[in-house]
Parts: C-alpha cells; sequence; structure tokens
C-alpha cells in the first residue's frame, strides 16, 4: 500500500507482513498477517510515529520517501521499543542522523539495551508537549500497555491518537486502512480480541488505567500500531478493549467454551452428547479439538466465556498432556474467576481429575461438576452426559 492520508499532514506509511508464520515467536498468523503502522507527520518539522520490524526496512523507507526524504526526519517517536514497532531504528539513525529520537526515560535505557543507541535521544515526559509547527503532540505515559517503556502520542491539531499496541489487532491491511472502509469489520475485531489476548491482556488494569486517563480527550482517529485505523467510529476499538479488558477482574459473557482432547475417540464420543445437552440449553457455545487448534485460538473464548467445560482422559495417572498446557497458558494469561465442569474416560486407573483441580487452583476456577467412565462410554453414560451438558448450559445461563 502507498502512504495514505489519515488527516491534513498526517500520513499512514506502514506496511504489511505476511510471510510470519509467528508473532512474538509465539501466537500464529500465517494466514492473517499483521500490519506495522507507522506515520508520518509533515510539517515545519517532519516526525516519524512508531516504526517497523527489521524485515521490511527497504519497503519502510520507501513510504517515507514517497512523501518526503529521509534526511528531513527532525523526530522519530518511539512509543514502544518491541522489535515488531522499532526494529528498523539503527538503519533509519544511520540514514537520518540529525533526527532526535524521543521517548520515555524507561524507552532510553532500553534503546540502549536492544540497539546500542545512546545519542540523539530526548526523554519526553508524561503530559509534555511539542509543536511542529501547525500540528502539536503530546506524550501520554501507558506502561505496561504493553511493556513498562509504553506511551501513547496524542496529535492535538487534528485528535490522533497514535495508540501504539493499545487498540491494536492482528491482520494484514486489505486495501482498507480505516474502518470506513472496511468490508469485514468481524475478522478486524475477532483479531483484535485473539490480539488483545494473546499479547495485552495480562496487562487489563493498565489498559483501564490507559482508557481512564484518555477520557476527556477528544479523539477523532484511533491509529494504532497493528490493524484498522478507526476514523469512522474511534469509540468502538476503545470500547471493546474496555470491555475486554473488564474480564480480568468481573464476570464474562453468559456462554461457554467447550475445550477437548481424545486419545482414541472414547472422550470425544461423549463431547458431542454433553455439546448437544448445552445447546438445548440454547447457550452460546464454542467448541475446541485442542490437538487440531492452536492455543492462541482457545485463548480469547477463555477469555470472554464465563463458562468453560474440560474434556481430556486420564494419561499415565495425570490429565492428558495437551490439555495440561492449555490450561497453563490459560494461568500465564490470568484467566481466572470461571466456571467449569469437567468429563473424561481413563482405562485401568484414573488420576486425571486430581490433576485437573491442582492445576485450576491457582485459576480461582469454580468447579461446579465432573464426571468419568471407563474406556468407551455406555448408552446409559451417553444420557448422562447430555444431562451433564444440560445442567451446566442452565447454570452459567442463569448467572
Amino acid at each position: 500500500m502507498p502512504p495514505v492520508v489519515v488527516k491534513p499532514g498526517i500520513y499512514w506509511i506502514g506496511v504489511n507482513d505476511r510471510t510470519t508464520d509467528l508473532f512474538e515467536g509465539l501466537w500464529p498468523i500465517t494466514r492473517e498477517g499483521v500490519s506495522y503502522n507507522a506515520y508520518l507527520i509533515d510539517d515545519e518539522r517532519k516526525a516519524i510515529i512508531d516504526l517497523a520490524k527489521s524485515i521490511k526496512t527497504d519497503e519502510f523507507f520507501e513510504q517515507i520517501e514517497d512523501v518526503i526524504d529521509l534526511s528531513e526526519i527532525d523526530y522519530v517517536v518511539v512509543n514502544h521499543l518491541e522489535p515488531d514497532h522499532a526494529g528498523i531504528i539503527q538503519m533509519l539513525k544511520r540514514l537520518a542522523p540529525r533526527a532526535r529520537i524521543l521517548g520515555t526515560a524507561k524507552a532510553q535505557q532500553m534503546l540502549e539495551s536492544f540497539y546500542g543507541i545512546t545519542d540523539g535521544v530526548q526523554v519526553v515526559s508524561d503530559g509534555e508537549t511539542l509543536s511542529l509547527g501547525k500540528h502539536q503532540l503530546r506524550f501520554v505515559y501507558t506502561p505496561f500497555v504493553h511493556w513498562p517503556e509504553t506511551m501513547m502520542t496524542y496529535e492535538v491539531t487534528e485528535q490522533v491518537l497514535f495508540s501504539c499496541d493499545g487498540f491494536g489487532g492482528y491482520g494484514a491491511l486489505r486495501g482498507a486502512l480505516f474502518d470506513s472502509d472496511c468490508t469485514d469489520h468481524e475478522f478486524y475485531e475477532r483479531e483484535s480480541l485473539r490480539y488483545f489476548v494473546n499479547i495485552v491482556a495480562v496487562f487489563s488494569k493498565p489498559v483501564l488505567q490507559a482508557i481512564d486517563k484518555l477520557a476527556d480527550t477528544p479523539i477523532s482517529v484511533v491509529a494504532p500500531s497493528h490493524g484498522l485505523v478507526w476514523r469512522e467510529d474511534p469509540g468502538r476499538i476503545i470500547e471493546l478493549y474496555a470491555r475486554w479488558a473488564s474480564y480480568a477482574s468481573a464476570p464474562a459473557e453468559p456462554g461457554i467454551t467447550l475445550i477437548y482432547a481424545s486419545m482414541y475417540g472414547n472422550t470425544e464420543h461423549m463431547m458431542n452428547a454433553v455439546s448437544q445437552g448445552v445447546s438445548q440449553e440454547g447457550v452460546p457455545l464454542n467448541v475446541f479439538d485442542i490437538n487440531h487448534t492452536h492455543v492462541s485460538y482457545i485463548l480469547p473464548s477463555l477469555w470472554s466465556n464465563q463458562g468453560v467445560i474440560v474434556g481430556a482422559p486420564t494419561y499415565e495417572g495425570a490429565l492428558f498432556p495437551p490439555m495440561a498446557h492449555v490450561l497453563d497458558m490459560a494461568a500465564q494469561k490470568r484467566i481466572r474467576s470461571r466456571t467449569v465442569a469437567r468429563f473424561g474416560s481413563y482405562g485401568w486407573s484414573g488420576g486425571a481429575q486430581r490433576h485437573f483441580e491442582r492445576l485450576i487452583e491457582p485459576l480461582k476456577w469454580d468447579l461446579t461438576e465432573s464426571f468419568e467412565f471407563v474406556g468407551s462410554p455406555t448408552h446409559e453414560e451417553f444420557r448422562h452426559g447430555e444431562e451433564f451438558g444440560a445442567r451446566f448450559g442452565r447454570l452459567i445461563k442463569q448467572g
């Protein structure tokens, strides 16, 4: 995509990445891709806000030079030092040596640690302003959204919030930069939720603090570092982030996530009966076979839904290891205070239930009911599984 005018004198100069398989080396984006959004303010003094990953260096510089010469850059605002944001900064510093790098005091330390840069760095304070001519920047400290050095930058004249990782999402841009031009809002909102849970959810409290800090700031555009730029309805993505962040400490939505794993099909057969019982109660239900679904796609459902049903067999006297991994990731992402039930098969002895209860203890999940069966389920056990699902569905529906 060529540079795009966001507001008068303000350009998107980002790049799309459709070749990286794992974001942060962990989260799949092979199908979805991701954008590295960066912005240029062309005024009496020229400023670049946010950068890009080093694999996109040439393309990024071409974007800038479609608007101005690299030598004209006066300021480079680094809202965040993670390499998908600032990976090209060493090369940019060589090509625009007179440009001053602006960031928080913590960013100054990290510039040296990550990139060996110590000169030409200027620390900006929380609330400090910088005039570029017609445009004026105000720097807003937002630590742990999602690293300790992170800040957002607000352009006062046009009311544009350059929000860094806040309000961002997965998904390469499909020719449309703005929410007003996007024809698949469902995709970008779904990928924003996945991004939030994968990357930012652990820092839900700082997210809510940042939103509260910006409450009295008029915002006409939310311009994050990844995903759509929200110009028609900027409040939409802020509202979504506020709702998602609230699930860290308040009840989630009245839906159910059923995660299951099966070694030889017995637990899967019972899953069908359990899910049938849930569906009879009209409760929203997401079903995931964890052996065929990366945990990145499961976590958003666990985060958003109050109810969790775990179906997994006993393996060597413990919970089936892939399921234990999913629960460990739920703990890593602090998905707490959910309502849960479990079922599963075993062969010559149990043990999964004891292990499961130990795993969910730090999560503070409320275990309502469990049942196990030996080998292949009988017709009577299938009926029990259906009733089990219906009871749990009613419980979640009632709140």
